[in-house]
């Protein structure tokens, strides 16, 4: 009998042994918390992002608007859509952010398809007509370009004040002068690309209040320690509880900032244990613009996909796959190889 008590003893424990642990529940407040696939589904909204902001730079430099490769950022769109649904068939499928995504790329597919075929016909026409000069609307073009794209670093698109963009066209670069051909012209499509944006943003502004909860601004996550001293340059960084292993549950601002202050606490020797809940063997995608011969890839990390910055052939975005516990090394790694962090995607 005690032999077989022995017995059973062993196996209850090898069973144990064999039956993998509950992984433990995140320290996250369950409101904070954001499924993993996100990391790769909010891509295609940031290239809305990255692609006004290459925009920007592009007739920031008075370079030729009909030469912008409008088409090429269309077809780098759904690319990388398809991309990162590929690589989000492991988890459940997402109904509410994919409808969200075709709606954004269908309208941004119009828009640069529009706006290519106007630039090409009537823009660059005017544009032979034009001195070496710009004129006052293509400064301020390019002054609300680049005002847009700061905006929308933080918040939505559909919140930027495009009626005072449009009210400036007509109070801000004068009636008369040289170049009045393509003064007018640019005052015409100016007009229009405002006014259609500002009535599209407030729509798109009521239909995302009747669907969606407002989005969180910061997010929660564990710092396997705390930063030795919070950075003085990082006003938002708001340590909230200590935990047990010296790691700290604290909160970071979200979108554009989330790489700022990701990167300044990886500089302090700081990793994470968890992001929007998300545990340490958490993927978690990076993009990266790099030289276009750079191939050496941080230890952990595998490429998602390639693209080449289309306004400047001696650049390339790399989208990167680390891990939640991976980033800190990851940052520290680029940082050390001077390449450039365009985006941590955080849930």
């Amino acid at each position: 009998m005690r032999r077989l008590f022995a017995l059973l003893a062993l196996l209850i424990s090898f069973n144990a042994l064999a039956e993998p642990a509950t992984p433990a529940a995140p320290f996250t407040p369950t409101a904070d918390r954001r499924t993993e696939d996100q990391t790769f589904l909010t891509f295609p909204e940031w290239f809305l992002v990255h692609s006004p902001a290459e925009y920007a730079a592009y007739v920031g430099k008075d370079r030729p608007i009909s030469d912008f490769p409008f088409w090429g950022h269309i077809g780098q769109l759904w690319g990388s859509y398809a991309k990162v649904t590929e690589a989000t068939k492991p988890y459940a499928f997402n109904f509410g952010y994919h409808v969200m995504i075709m709606v954004i790329a269908s309208s941004t597919t119009v828009e640069y398809g529009l706006r290519s075929a106007y630039e090409t016909l009537i823009g660059r026409l005017s544009e032979l007509t034009r001195s070496d000069e710009p004129t006052a609307e293509d400064r301020y073009a390019a002054h609300i370009a680049q005002d847009y794209v700061d905006f929308i670093r933080r918040l939505p698109w559909y919140q930027y004040d495009f009626v005072a963009a449009l009210k400036g066209v007509w109070q801000d670069t004068g009636y008369g002068g040289p170049n009045l051909i393509r003064k007018w012209e640019r005052k015409y499509a100016l007009t229009t690309e405002y006014g259609i944006k500002a009535v599209y943003g407030y729509l798109i502004k009521l239909a995302t209040g009747a669907a969606y909860d407002v989005a969180a601004l910061n997010t929660i996550v564990v710092l396997d320690h705390a930063p030795v001293r919070p950075p003085a340059d990082l006003p938002d960084y708001k340590p909230l509880k200590a935990l047990p292993n010296n790691e700290q549950l604290a909160s970071l601002p979200r979108y554009e900032a989330f790489k700022v202050y990701s990167a300044a606490l990886a500089k302090q020797g700081v990793n994470f244990a968890e992001i929007a809940g998300n545990g340490p063997n958490a993927k978690l995608l990076i993009t990266v613009l790099s030289p276009r011969s750079w191939e050496t890839l941080p230890a952990g990390n595998s490429v998602l996909f390639v693209q080449p910055v289309l306004t400047d052939p001696a650049r390339k975005r790399v989208a990167l796959v680390t891990t939640v516990a991976g980033l800190g090394d990851t940052l520290r790694s680029l940082a050390k190889g001077g390449i450039e962090v365009e985006h941590v995607y955080d849930y």
